[in-house]
């Protein structure tokens, strides 16, 4: 096959392309990423990856074990209280982080996983193979998401690992649609297109030219999806349909002091747990799409 110039420019403007776009911090404005809200956000997300980290010598008590009188008021003793058992609340709340956020992240991968080999086969082979993929989206997103998480963990019984399982399934279609959407514009490129033509294997063309160049949207989702996830995983153990009991979940705590209104503290702390690594998760995701996408930040600032 006879290489025509116009091909090698358009392989170098590629090369050259690529580098742009992967790198960091360039003329779109190195400092547009630091600002207050992230730096904040970012503050409580590595707080409480920390406290999960080392949960076992920050928190006070055992998250299981009785260490004072039931439904005992925040004190010196207890700076959040004490449950329906006598169990420590700060204690409960902070070893809860080592269960809700390695969760979460589990969520996300998997679902990330699943849902972007979806995407990039349906955007990249089109045809059948799109129709075929976006249909079976189409079906699990005419769901709400939580109904249909709720009907799957109800399904195969409450667990962690079941709760895991029926928030991949409900997720995966968000995560193959929109990395669908990337590759779709992302192939019609002029260096993809000149790869094909100089007989670029498919798999090298897709790792080496579509996946890097369309990764700058699952990785906004992926980092709000965070959030959702946590929020989620709470809302199954609410309703009993996560971890068991006793283990320390953020959902589960809130469920208890659903049952005890009077004793405000039991659920308002683990509420607000959730309220600030949910919210930390969705700044730092907006941040993320600004540096990303100029075209996002510029209309915020109008």
């Amino acid at each position: 096959m006879t290489i025509l110039p116009s091909d090698r420019v358009a392989v170098s403007r590629a090369s050259r392309f690529r580098r742009d776009r992967l790198r960091v911090g360039g003329s779109l404005g190195t400092g547009s990423f630091w600002r207050p809200l992230t730096v904040v956000s970012l503050g409580i997300i590595v707080l409480w990856c920390l406290l999960a980290a080392f949960a076992p010598w920050v928190a006070p008590y055992d998250p299981l074990e009785t260490v004072g009188d039931n439904l005992q008021p925040p004190s010196g003793a207890h700076w959040m209280g004490t449950d329906d058992l006598g169990r420590d609340v700060l204690s409960r709340l902070i070893w809860g982080s080592r269960l809700s956020l390695p969760l979460a992240v589990a969520i996300v991968a998997c679902s990330l996983l699943v849902g972007g080999i979806v995407g990039l086969a349906a955007g990249y082979f089109g045809k059948a193979v799109d129709n075929v993929a976006m249909r079976l989206a189409d079906l699990v997103l005419a769901f709400p998401q939580i109904i249909l998480a709720m009907a799957v963990a109800a399904a195969f019984g409450p667990s962690v690992g079941n709760a895991v399982l029926a928030l991949v399934i409900v997720s995966w279609p968000l995560y193959a649609r929109i990395i669908r959407s990337s590759v779709l514009s992302v192939r019609e490129q002029e260096y993809v297109v000149a790869g094909r033509m100089l007989g670029l294997p498919t798999l090298r063309s897709i790792v080496k030219d579509v996946i890097p160049n369309s990764a700058g949207p699952a990785l906004v989702m992926s980092t709000i999806e965070l959030g959702n996830a946590i929020l989620m995983l709470a809302a199954l153990s609410f309703l009993g349909l996560g971890p068991r009991p006793p283990a320390a979940e953020w959902g589960a705590m809130i469920a208890l002091g659903s049952q005890n209104l009077g004793n405000w503290w039991v659920s308002l702390f683990p509420g607000l747990a959730i309220l600030t690594i949910v919210m930390a998760f969705n700044l730092l995701g907006d941040a993320i799409q600004d540096h990303l996408d100029p075209r996002s930040r510029n209309a915020r600032t109008r």
